[in-house]
């Protein structure tokens, strides 16, 4: 017992939480409201019947519910017809496609207002049924025999009119006949004629290019339906303005529709073409560019692109029009920008006349050193020759300093002589000859003491060539003043 009173006590201590009786309460409300819905049945319908697809809204107290579609047998100012339910002005509509009656006069003001083709005076009587259906197939089986009795009639009276189409209802009420003509036709004994043929009231109806591509056309270029049958109702002329400002080709073969007028899509778009083209300044208008100011040359409509042609080169750029600003603006950019290269340039050209001072000097800290270790070897040299020979290897390795460069004197060079290398070395002659050989240009010594531009193998050349037997041994034998005989030759007689 005391275990049942705990687990009451426990259940009893549950509370109802705040915002779950909220959403419980909102859920009931929805509930509610559906079904009252469900029970209402739409009071109005919107239709489209006719051959030219007219539009009316017509009561409807029906007890089976049409959804979106559903074909309707309506009554209305023409006769009893078979209509396509567009939707209707409740929320029960069988579809998500129900609009309210705002919404649906919105659409008719922007349609075209009160051309706009939509009738309000009939009933929507019932949902068509099978016999119904088959009745309509029947009659739309017989209008081309309609149309050929009617051109014969035509032609037997000889009336300058063409018969287009014709539209018989399905009550029989009324037969109408659709004709194209320059003028206006007195055809009243044709209607007579006619009556009499089908035994109902005879319409006759003139229309227009448009009306009869509305009636006879299908597709157009573009895949769809002709716009004048699928959903345009009001026919506004279109000039050829609009095909000027959307750059359309001016040929009449493309511009123009099975109607043989200008295609009614191009004024979908003209009103966008007119609201940009207000934003593009006019052609020969001066603009400025970042590049500098220039003059218009044109312009695209749909890119917002102006083709500028600059005053400094007269070259042709394309720019966003939100990019062109002020003429005065743009010379004052140009000219900064100028400015500011100019100082680059200054900069770098300052730069690198440093770097070249830095390389000058160490060249010439390079050239001295390197001039002070040509004359150590100068001194110092392969031949071993005393006196003139000694003199000219040093002149030869005279240097001079000019512009941080070192520079040796230049030294003709003269043959050498025939028997100066056989003389006897005893007497003042065999003197001079050991000289020469030693200083002379054929002579071993002087050339490698002066270090002149020829390389060591070309001098040994010349040695072997050119100095002779007397020539080499002056050469050794300059180390020896006062003994001739020691240059390998035959000793002077």
């Amino acid at each position: 017992m005391d275990r049942v009173c705990a687990r009451r006590s426990v259940l009893m201590s549950i509370f109802p939480l705040e915002q779950f009786e909220i959403d419980v309460a909102e859920y009931q409300r929805e509930a509610k409201e559906r079904a009252e819905t469900l029970r209402d049945q739409p009071r109005t319908v919107i239709v489209q019947f006719g051959r030219m697809r007219l539009v009316g809204e017509y009561p409807y107290k029906g007890d089976v519910q049409p959804g979106c579609g559903s074909k309707l047998v309506v009554r209305t100012h023409r006769g009893t017809e078979l209509a396509t339910l567009l939707t209707s002005m409740c929320k029960n509509s069988g579809c998500g496609s129900s609009v309210s009656r705002q919404e649906l006069l919105g659409y008719i003001e922007d349609s075209g207002g009160r051309d706009y083709p939509f009738f309000s005076e009939g009933q929507a009587l019932r949902v068509a049924t099978t016999e119904d259906m088959e009745k309509q197939s029947e009659i739309e089986s017989g209008i081309d025999q309609i149309v050929r009795s009617a051109r014969k009639e035509v032609e037997s009276l000889g009336l300058d009119m063409k018969i287009i189409d014709a539209e018989p209802l399905l009550g029989g009420e009324r037969l109408t006949l659709y004709f194209t003509a320059e003028d206006r036709i007195d055809f009243r004994e044709l209607a007579r004629r006619l009556s009499s043929t089908h035994h109902t009231r005879i319409d006759l109806r003139q229309v227009g290019a448009r009306d009869e591509a509305r009636l006879t056309a299908d597709y157009e270029r573009c895949g769809q339906y002709c716009c004048c049958k699928q959903f345009l109702k009001v026919l506004k002329p279109v000039s050829m303005r609009s095909a000027k400002v959307q750059k359309a080709t001016l040929d009449p073969l493309k511009i123009s529709g099975r109607c043989g007028r200008l295609m009614c899509c191009l004024r979908y778009e003209d009103e966008t073409y007119t609201e940009l083209r207000k934003n593009l300044p006019h052609r020969k208008s001066r603009v400025g560019t970042d590049e500098g100011p220039g003059i218009v040359v044109d312009t695209q409509i749909l890119t917002q692109l102006a083709l500028v042609e600059l005053d400094s080169d007269r070259r042709r750029i394309a720019v966003p029009i939100e990019n062109l600003i002020d003429p005065e603006e743009a010379e004052k950019l140009v000219e900064e920008q100028r400015l500011k290269t100019e100082r680059e340039l200054e900069e770098t050209m300052r730069a690198v006349r440093a770097e070249q001072r830095r390389d000058g000097r160490n060249k010439r800290g390079g050239g001295g050193s390197r001039g002070g270790s040509s004359r150590a070897g100068s001194g110092g040299g392969r031949g071993r020759g005393e006196g003139g020979g000694r003199a000219k290897a040093g002149d030869g390795a005279k240097t001079t300093e000019k512009g941080g460069a070192t520079k040796k004197k230049k030294r003709s060079r003269r043959k050498p002589r025939s028997g100066r290398g056989r003389t006897g070395s005893g007497g003042p002659e065999g003197d001079r000859s050991a000289q020469g050989s030693a200083g002379g240009p054929s002579g071993g010594g002087g050339q490698a003491e002066g270090g002149g531009g020829a390389s060591k193998k070309k001098r040994r050349r010349r040695r072997r060539g050119r100095g002779g037997p007397g020539g080499g041994g002056g050469g050794q034998g300059g180390g020896n003043p006062g003994g001739g005989n020691t240059g390998g030759g035959p000793p002077a007689s």
